[in-house]
C-alpha cells in the first residue's frame, strides 16, 4: 500500500507545497472524515465525532502513516491540540501547525456557485490539498449553510443548490480558517441552518448567531436523526 500523509483541518499552502515536494508519490487523506474506521474508545462520549474520526482514522492507517499534519490553533480547536498530543504519545509522527493569518483573504466563488451544496463543500475541502482552478457560475440565495462539514453529508442534499455556504467552510475556501470576523459574517435577511458537531465549542457561536438571526440552530453528534432531518425539511419549507 501507499504512504500516507494524514491531515486535518486547514493547511497552510506553503506546508502542502513542502509536503508535496518532499513526498511525491504519497497519498493525502483527510482524517477529519468519515471512512467508518473502527472505534478505538480513547476519546470520551462527550466529544466531537470529527475528533473521534481523526483518531480512528489514525490508527487504521498506522501501518502506512508517514506523518500526521495537525492544525492545532484557532484555525483549528482546542480539542485538536488535545488530540496531536494523544496521537503524539501512541507514537505517531505528529507536526502541529499553527496558521491564524487574517490577511488576503481570497474570494469565495465556490461557496457562492449554484452548485448542489454537498458538492460545495467537498470541492472547498479537497481544495486544501489540490487547489480548483475552474470558473463557478453565482447564484443569487434562497437559504444559507453556516458552520463547519459535517460529519453526515447527508443533511446537505436537502439544501437547494441556491445554498450559499458560510462559517468555517467559507474561511477555509477563503484561506483564513481563523478569521473570526469572517466566520460572523451572515445574511440578515436569508433564511440560515447555523450547523455545529455536537460536543463542538463551535455551538456556542452557531446558537447566537441563530438567534441574532432568526436562523435555525441544530447540532448533530454523528448520523443525522430523523428529528433533526423534519426540522431542516420544514424550516426550507416555511421559510
Amino acid at each position: 500500500m501507499k504512504k500516507i500523509i494524514g491531515f486535518w483541518g486547514y493547511l497552510p499552502p506553503n506546508v502542502v507545497k513542502e509536503y508535496k515536494q518532499k513526498y511525491p508519490e504519497y497519498e493525502w487523506v483527510d482524517l477529519d472524515l468519515n471512512y467508518n474506521a473502527p472505534a478505538q474508545n480513547i476519546l470520551p462520549d462527550s466529544n466531537c465525532k470529527i475528533m473521534k474520526n481523526i483518531i480512528d482514522n489514525s490508527f487504521a492507517n498506522k501501518e502506512n502513516l508517514e506523518v500526521i499534519l495537525a492544525p492545532i490553533g484557532k484555525d483549528k480547536c482546542d480539542n485538536a491540540y488535545f488530540a496531536s498530543k494523544i496521537l503524539k504519545e501512541y507514537g505517531f509522527n505528529v507536526i502541529q501547525l499553527n496558521f491564524e493569518n487574517l490577511k488576503n483573504r481570497k474570494p469565495t466563488p465556490i461557496c457562492f456557485s449554484n452548485l448542489p451544496l454537498r458538492d460545495k463543500i467537498n470541492l472547498i475541502t479537497s481544495s486544501v490539498i489540490v487547489p480548483v482552478a475552474e470558473n463557478f457560475e453565482y447564484c443569487e440565495p434562497k437559504f444559507a449553510f453556516w458552520g463547519v462539514p459535517p460529519n453526515d453529508f447527508s443533511i446537505l442534499d436537502l439544501f437547494p443548490k441556491e445554498t450559499h455556504v458560510l462559517g468555517w467552510t467559507r474561511c477555509v475556501e477563503a484561506g483564513v480558517p481563523a478569521d473570526l470576523e469572517l466566520e460572523c459574517e451572515v445574511y440578515e435577511n436569508v433564511p440560515t441552518v447555523f450547523f455545529a458537531q455536537s460536543f463542538c465549542s463551535k455551538n456556542q457561536l452557531a446558537k447566537y448567531l441563530a438567534n441574532k438571526y432568526n436562523g435555525l440552530y441544530i447540532d448533530v453528534d454523528d448520523i443525522a436523526s430523523n428529528s433533526v432531518f423534519a426540522k431542516v425539511e420544514a424550516f426550507l419549507r416555511l421559510r
